[in-house]
């Protein structure tokens, strides 16, 4: 009979294979630059805006994304976020499997999240912990003009612009930053989902390899 941490432990197993799905490396001129997260099945891919910068290739000419089954597909940076680091990635694919929104305003301290990602190059690199806290008034997080998910896990480069999960395997945060020596921070999920939002009502019409900033 499987043990309550065998069990525990097959059970983030499985939401780590579900989630991998809609996670993907973004990649420049050939080399990992970070992570990211289908958004859409219309190939709108969710990333940290530092993971692209300077990176702002129109497409073809270096910037790529590496999906789970191996496809790698040309990217645009369509829309860029600097107070929030958030960027916004467009591939000619309908056929992508986006990730399950979460509520990040509901995540209470002690509840336990995991960050997938791409650390060091390894490939859907999974770590965990627990949150610290959410929203704005996170002292080592900024001015309280921008809301944070704080958890105490370890955040390595290339985890950077992947998703942080709930404990059912729903994005609640895009791994960001590490502040301090085991606390990682991401932005929440109701934050992208503005971001995105207001991409989708500012690009029509727009004129080619043209970034939005929102």
């Amino acid at each position: 009979m499987p043990t309550l941490l065998q069990s525990l432990s097959d059970d983030l197993a499985h939401l780590h294979a579900q989630a991998r799905h809609a996670l993907v490396q973004v990649q420049y001129q050939g080399r990992g630059a970070g992570s990211g997260v289908i958004w859409s099945a219309d190939g709108l891919i969710v990333t940290n805006a530092h993971v692209v910068q300077g990176r702002r290739d129109t497409v073809g000419r270096g910037l790529q994304i590496v999906l789970a089954d191996g496809r790698q597909l040309p990217a645009e940076v369509v829309a860029l976020h600097g107070q929030h680091d958030l960027a916004l990635l467009q591939v000619q694919t309908g056929d992508l499997t986006p990730i399950q929104p979460g509520d990040s305003r509901a995540l209470r301290a002690g509840e336990l999240v995991f960050a997938l990602g791409f650390p060091w190059g390894i490939e859907g690199g999974a770590t965990a912990g627990v949150v610290i806290g959410s929203g704005a008034h996170l002292p080592e997080l900024g001015d309280g003009q921008r809301d944070w998910v704080a958890a105490a896990l370890q955040l390595r480069p290339g985890h950077s612009g992947g998703p942080m999960l709930d404990s059912r395997g729903r994005l609640v945060g895009l791994n960001t930053l590490m502040t301090g020596p085991a606390v990682g921070a991401a932005v929440p999920v109701h934050v992208i989902a503005e971001f995105v939002t207001a991409y989708r009502r500012r690009s029509q019409p727009v004129e080619p390899a043209q970034v939005v900033h929102v």
